[in-house]
């Protein structure tokens, strides 16, 4: 059975997103050029209006698609990483992880576009703080008990940061170990202390 047009549209529509997503994380805003995106979704340029009015709602849809699917993996992340119920845990060790070092293009968009983002429109501005609070919300959720929600966006800064500054160190040994040693200072700052038995 055919698609019908609004699904065939649908499809198309959410094809083109998926590509803006990733070249977004991986190119940064400047990088997102409609034609080049129509192209890479293995479509014309032509057909870009029919989705989009213009590039700025692209932009600021493919920020919130690719926020989704950061938060998707990371939940994804923590619940297979967390132990004993340390979530906490899990989401540093996962979020300042080797993988997520090496794969801009499929992580956090927080990490990939925030020095970029008070530089573009107010749409995308709008759609970048709502990314940046998607993250804080989810370090809250993680915080141990014993820890303010008030830490929860320092504890997103420091994540973000540690990633950013691994990245420009680069996926190497110096990169590794800045990320090795950002995730023992986090854990050591704001984990849950043991309880005596």
């Amino acid at each position: 059975m055919e698609a019908s047009p609004t699904s065939r549209k649908q499809l198309t529509h959410e094809r083109i997103l998926d590509t803006a997503a990733r070249v977004l994380r991986e190119s940064g805003f400047q990088g997102v050029g409609v034609a080049d995106i129509m192209k890479r979704a293995g479509l014309t340029h032509g057909g870009f209006y029919a989705h989009f009015p213009s590039r700025d709602a692209l932009l600021a849809e493919a920020l919130e698609r690719a926020g989704q699917d950061s938060q998707a993996r990371l939940q994804r992340s923590i619940g297979a990483g967390e132990k004993d119920g340390n979530r906490f845990r899990a989401l540093v060790e996962s979020y300042l992880s080797e993988r997520h070092l090496k794969a801009p293009e499929a992580g956090c968009p927080v990490a990939a576009l925030a020095s970029e983002m008070p530089r573009q429109s107010e749409a995308v501005r709008a759609a970048g703080a709502a990314r940046t609070q998607s993250l804080i919300a989810s370090v809250a959720a993680t915080l141990p008990p014993d820890q303010s929600e008030e830490n929860a966006g320092i504890v997103a800064a420091q994540l973000v940061g540690a990633l950013q500054l691994a990245r420009a160190l680069g996926d190497n040994a110096k990169g590794r170990r800045h990320l090795a040693r950002a995730r023992q200072f986090l854990l050591d700052q704001f984990e849950a202390s043991p309880t005596n038995h």
